[in-house]
């Protein structure tokens, strides 16, 4: 690597980061180190949904994505079923969500399998595990980084990738605007070995590879097979009224049980599956309502960092992955470090009005699922009016031209 290359820092070895990195190291200018604050990098939670446009932006900065992805042991989606789960329509079929070919299908994968692989490619020189930023100062010749274990270092640029409770976000956004909030849900997970999911949940829902949504008053559940079939992702979303004084509480029987008087069967069977842990537990969902900038001088925030959002639509790893193709093709268009802020204004103007409207639409398609939206009721009808099309701001977007409106946007900066 050349010495005057441009050093770019990714604060962050979850998804967003890896991701990041995985855009940048194949740009020769470019030196890429990811700091991670945990002593190892890893991934909470059990899946991610690709849906066809994070396929296809993953394509575009690497070639190789879907080997990726099947050493990954991602899982393709016939369709997302949504079904009522409460009330005297309960077991009823609503619409199906995506859907087509094999080809076009969304892919469930588990979140620590596609880590593990994003991270495969990258030098084991650039990637800093146990590295947790204290504070970030602007300087004349690029940005600070001090690290809680005393270790200080400078880079051209900074990329917070660090989650929703972003320390690169205080940076960006200022102390205001920071931290994330409650979105009045909560959700408890749970991976179950296939076949006896098979067995509790019943053989006719996994003739085909489909993920089953169950709509109903107060509550959602979701399954969906992952890990190459060998496993199924059992999920319980809640609605929270008020926000509770811990972020993560344990779960009971009895408490849920009252919680879903007037469910159908299916909530018997999701319980069975999702209590089948040592210590079932509910995690609040926070997220970023809504966020003034990604970009403050050399620093930018992506993922949850930027766009913090509720699972209802299994946009956020898509949007995280949108990010790296942007931000790739942007840092991949300077040759010089005067030119990032521009390249990061760029970023911020063409990446946030897309993110804010997918987090505006999860959180709308959480309460329509959870029989909180006063107009729709949990009726096949309305139901289907809602859902059928609540998808196609998520899928419809040529990456190739959103990347080209980027570059667009950079160069109109750059003239003036």
């Amino acid at each position: 690597m050349a010495a005057d290359c441009i050093r770019i820092a990714i604060i962050g070895g979850g998804l967003a980061g890896a991701s990041l990195a995985n855009a940048l190291i194949r740009i020769p200018q470019l030196a890429v180190h990811v700091f991670e604050s945990a002593p190892e990098f890893s991934e909470r939670g059990a899946a991610v949904g690709l849906a066809c446009n994070a396929q296809q932006a993953l394509q575009q900065f690497i070639p190789s994505a879907s080997e990726l992805l099947g050493r990954a042991g991602a899982v393709p989606m016939r369709s997302s079923r949504a079904m009522i789960g409460s009330g005297p329509q309960a077991g009823s079929f609503v619409c199906d969500v995506g859907g087509g070919e094999v080809a076009e299908a969304a892919l469930v994968v588990h979140r620590a399998s596609l880590l593990r692989e994003l991270l495969e490619p990258l030098p084991r020189e650039s990637l800093h595990a146990n590295k947790s930023v204290e504070h970030i100062t602007a300087t004349e010749g690029g940005v600070q980084i001090r690290f809680r274990d005393g270790q200080e270092d400078t880079f051209d640029a900074v990329v917070g990738a660090d989650g929703v409770f972003s320390t690169v976000r205080k940076h960006v956004v200022g102390a205001d605007e920071w931290t994330g909030t409650p979105s009045g849900f909560w959700d408890c997970r749970n991976l179950v070995p296939y076949d006896k999911a098979r067995k509790i949940i019943g053989d006719e829902f996994f003739e085909l590879d489909r993920q089953y949504g169950w709509a109903g008053d107060g509550a959602y559940f979701l399954h969906d097979v992952l890990e190459n079939k060998t496993m199924v992702q059992c999920i319980m979303s809640g609605v929270e009224k008020e926000s509770p004084p811990d972020r993560i509480r344990a779960l009971t029987r009895p408490y849920l049980e009252e919680l879903l008087r007037g469910w159908g069967p299916i909530a018997k069977k999701m319980l069975d599956l999702l209590l089948d842990q040592p210590n079932p537990e509910a995690y609040s969902s926070w997220e970023h309502k809504k966020t003034s900038t990604y970009a403050n001088g050399r620093v930018c925030i992506v993922g949850d960092a930027a766009h913090a959002m509720t699972p209802w639509q299994g946009a956020g790893a898509g949007q995280a992955i949108e990010d790296a193709m942007v931000l790739g093709a942007l840092l991949g268009g300077i040759s010089r470090p005067a030119d990032i802020d521009v390249a990061f204004r760029a970023f911020d103007a063409v990446r946030r009005p897309r993110s804010q409207r997918i987090m505006d639409s999860s959180r709308g398609t959480g309460q329509i699922m959870c029989g909180q939206d006063p107009d729709v009721r949990m009726d096949v009808g309305e139901l289907r009016q809602a859902l059928d099309s609540r998808w196609d701001v998520i899928r419809n977007l040529d990456m190739k031209e959103h990347q080209e409106k980027a570059l667009k946007m950079m160069r109109r900066l750059q003239a003036i």
